[in-house]
């Protein structure tokens, strides 16, 4: 059997993080995984998710089964955190998942037994994951530009592009804080997205990671809530591993929305047969330290909010960074971005002698984690831009 085995390359993230581990040189910066890191470069433990997790230790009863959907109160409440009072609340059928990437090969496998010959429209460029978890699930994958040379949001590319798309394919967005351009629609430039999806008969599908982590989670969530209530059908996959640290919990949701009510248990049925037969059913940890905290959410929300301010923070000084260095006009849209990401115009040579003359690793596209930069590392990584686009 092993003699069958292919050569496969490993995931070009992962490969680098090994790389930076492996190097020797003290002033390297990990600008690589999209984790938020606190001013001493670590990634903390909220206060009040700690307050949580001694809250459930003290309050254990069974570590039992549960149920193939997961924690029922963490699912309404998600649905209830990422809809908010929007009417379309009614029509959701969520259950929890293996985080949000679990949650995406879900909808994938949902969608490939629904309507196989579906295609998925993913942005270009748009978060690495999205184009395996789709075309894993047996789905082909077509791509519509995002990012003009500009730094702005190429909405006029991206319809051409979806011009080609036909009835019954999906449109993969980002909810906000784009990965990796950090580009987000503006309201009305969600509401053409929404047009544009009736006009061709395509189905939305929304993906939400960093709900808080832009703007409030509310404002985060505007474009999501516009394009779904125009939807009679629409998908949903959300996380909690941004705005609530709980990256290794793997905790998120899968969320149908219809307004055929009469199939909301067909619908719950299909996704927990498809979870059956993969992971079974979602570990509780996770999904029961965000069910505490959404019972009671200012303490965590306050806390969210000064995450979202440290990286708006770093943001601001990496822009005025390089301004004050006369950096190219490209590069001063970072103080505009929303987010974790930002995508760096360096060619795929230039980030290498980033990683080779100066220690500093980010993607080979240009990805940089914003929220993985020190404030003392700033001078760093601006001086380091300027000498290479200077050359």
């Amino acid at each position: 059997m092993l003699n069958n085995m292919p050569i496969i390359n490993g995931d070009p993230l992962w490969a680098l993080l090994g790389r930076f581990r492996t190097d020797q040189r003290k002033h390297k910066i990990d600008l690589l995984v999209g984790v938020y890191r606190d001013k001493h470069g670590n990634t903390p433990v909220m206060k009040t998710v700690q307050d949580a997790e001694i809250h459930l230790a003290h309050q254990a009863h069974s570590k039992a089964y549960g149920m193939l959907s997961g924690n029922a109160n963490f699912n309404q409440q998600m649905a209830k955190f990422v809809l908010g009072d929007s009417p379309s609340l009614k029509d959701q059928c969520t259950i929890q998942t293996v985080g949000a990437s679990g949650a995406l090969r879900l909808i994938a496998d949902l969608i490939a037994t629904l309507s196989p010959d579906s295609t998925v429209w993913i942005s270009d460029p748009g978060y690495i994951n999205h184009r395996p978890l789709m075309e894993g699930a047996g789905l082909a994958v077509n791509t519509y530009p995002w990012q003009n040379k500009n730094g702005q949001l190429d909405i006029d590319a991206c319809f051409a592009a979806l011009e080609k798309a036909k009835e019954g394919d999906v449109l993969l967005l980002h909810a906000c804080c784009h990965n990796p351009t950090g580009i987000d629609p503006s309201l009305e430039q969600w509401q053409l997205f929404s047009d544009k999806c009736k006009q061709k008969n395509i189905v939305p599908f929304i993906d939400m990671a960093y709900q808080g982590f832009g703007d409030d989670p509310d404002t985060d969530a505007a474009g999501l809530r516009l394009i779904i209530e125009d939807s009679d059908f629409a998908f949903i996959a959300a996380s909690c591993s941004k705005n609530m640290g709980l990256y290794n919990e793997r905790t998120g949701i899968a969320t149908v929305m219809t307004t055929n009510h009469e199939r909301h248990a067909d619908i719950q049925t299909l996704l927990e047969t498809i979870t059956r037969a993969n992971y079974s059913m979602p570990p509780n940890h996770g999904a029961a330290v965000a069910s505490y905290l959404l019972d009671s959410p200012d303490a965590w929300l306050d806390e969210l909010a000064s995450y979202r301010s440290r990286v708006d923070t770093i943001r601001q000084a990496l822009g005025a960074a390089l301004k004050d260095r006369g950096a190219p006009a490209e590069f001063l849209d970072i103080s505009h971005q929303k987010g974790m990401f930002s995508l760096l115009p360096l060619t795929k040579n230039q980030m290498l002698i980033l990683q080779d003359e100066f220690a500093i690793y980010g993607m080979p596209n240009g990805r940089i984690n914003i929220a993985g930069l020190k404030m003392t590392e700033i001078p760093q990584l601006a001086d380091a831009i300027i000498s290479i686009v200077s050359r």
